[in-house]
């Protein structure tokens, strides 16, 4: 299924009373433009991105204020009105899109799960938005005085994205340019004969309007980004006739360490530390040793298996700490080579890849040389 994204960000933000558009203020070290556009720039689901953006800057300088991307973006100019600056954008949507989701640049904290049911649901249904149940008592007031208590179980709050299948899309626009006027396409749509169908939206799918929201926005993407700290722990026995590697590297020694796969400590304990702190489990849910396609497998590669893991939940690997714990023989000579491939599986630079060797003193089974274990703590920062 082919799905493009249209992130509409051609406001210029003067509710919130900034001397520049409200999509380019920084949240968190990244624009809240670039923000948006990751989030459906890296969902899986997602074919291509069209931005839409004032005339000023697709001339020259967005790309400034959105960063690297997966996909190559479209960038179009936007209209007097939303509703015009979306049947710009859809000028631009291929033709073998299937379904189109829009999606205010506005709302930076949007989800790869809130993304995939709206994605479903407009594949489904023709139409769907995002939207939230009212928890509070709904009153309708008029000059100060309520003359009505609705039913609150009724009432919901759209958010987006909204999604269509493109025939519906297409139909929701030809309305819009016929002289009706709507806040969002998911009232085109209705106007235009299709049901909107309602998916479960997320409190934290939050717009930005105002200056005290752009406070809470940097407040949350501060008290995220904080860090993330995973830690990992492995152990194996050392048998002869096995190969000793450790990150990836082939140690010269009689004896190796015992496993399903190659048995490379410093990788699994690593795994575990990068899944602990994105929260995605441990190495045994992910590879099992009962399963056959682990047996005799690279660590290295399983590794690269849980990094890919962890970008797809949205987090980057800051550093790692390993300490390799092994009465002999000694690995001070091979530390470096051990960072490099470890950098190399984890995508980031050595320099933030630190391994020590140490000796157990000869307590337990590590002392008495029968076995060799690794400790890791990784530091991971939330992208989303």
């Amino acid at each position: 299924m082919h799905v493009t994204a249209i992130i509409a960000a051609a406001g210029s933000g003067s509710r919130l009373g900034s001397a520049i558009p409200k999509q380019l203020l920084d949240v968190g070290g990244r624009s809240m433009l670039a923000r948006s556009v990751a989030a459906f720039d890296t969902h899986p689901a997602i074919s291509d991105v069209i931005v839409v953006m004032p005339a000023s800057l697709v001339d020259g300088g967005a790309i400034d204020y959105i960063g690297p991307t997966k996909h190559e973006l479209r960038l179009v100019t936007g209209g007097e009105r939303r509703q015009d600056s979306v049947a710009n954008a859809f000028e631009r949507v291929p033709d073998r899109a299937d379904v189109v989701l829009i999606h205010d640049a506005a709302r930076p904290f949007v989800s790869a799960d809130t993304i995939s049911r709206t994605i479903d649901a407009a594949a489904r249904y023709g139409a769907a938005i995002a939207a939230l149940e009212v928890r509070d008592t709904v009153k309708r007031v008029e000059r100060d005085v309520i003359v009505e208590t609705v039913a609150r179980e009724s009432i919901f709050l759209a958010q987006t994205p909204q999604g269509f299948r493109r025939d519906v899309l297409a139909a929701a626009i030809a309305v819009g340019r016929s002289g009706v006027e709507a806040t969002d396409e998911a009232a085109l749509a209705e106007r235009a004969g299709y049901p909107v169908h309602v998916v479960r939206g997320e409190a934290a799918n939050v717009k930005i309007t105002t200056e005290e929201d752009l406070a809470a926005a940097r407040r949350h993407v501060a008290a995220r980004t904080a860090g993330r700290v995973g830690t990992g722990y492995d152990l194996h026995r050392l048998v002869d006739g096995r190969r000793l590697v450790l990150a990836g590297v082939t140690i010269p020694s009689p004896r190796g360490a015992l496993g399903h796969s190659d048995a490379d400590v410093v990788c699994h304990a690593s795994t575990d530390a990068v899944l602990g702190a994105a929260n995605l489990g441990d190495i045994g849910r992910h590879f099992p040793d009962t399963d056959p396609r682990w047996k005799g497998a690279s660590s290295i590669a399983l590794l690269r298996h849980a990094v890919a893991l962890v970008a797809a939940a949205r987090f980057e690997i800051a550093n790692i700490d390993v300490t390799v714990i092994l009465e002999s023989p000694k690995i001070q000579d091979y530390i470096e080579a051990m960072r490099v491939g470890l950098a190399g599986a984890l995508g980031i630079e050595p320099a933030r890849v630190s391994i020590k060797g140490k000796t157990n003193e000869g307590v337990d089974a590590v002392g008495r040389g029968e076995a060799i274990a690794a400790h890791a703590v990784a530091l991971l920062r939330d992208m989303r």
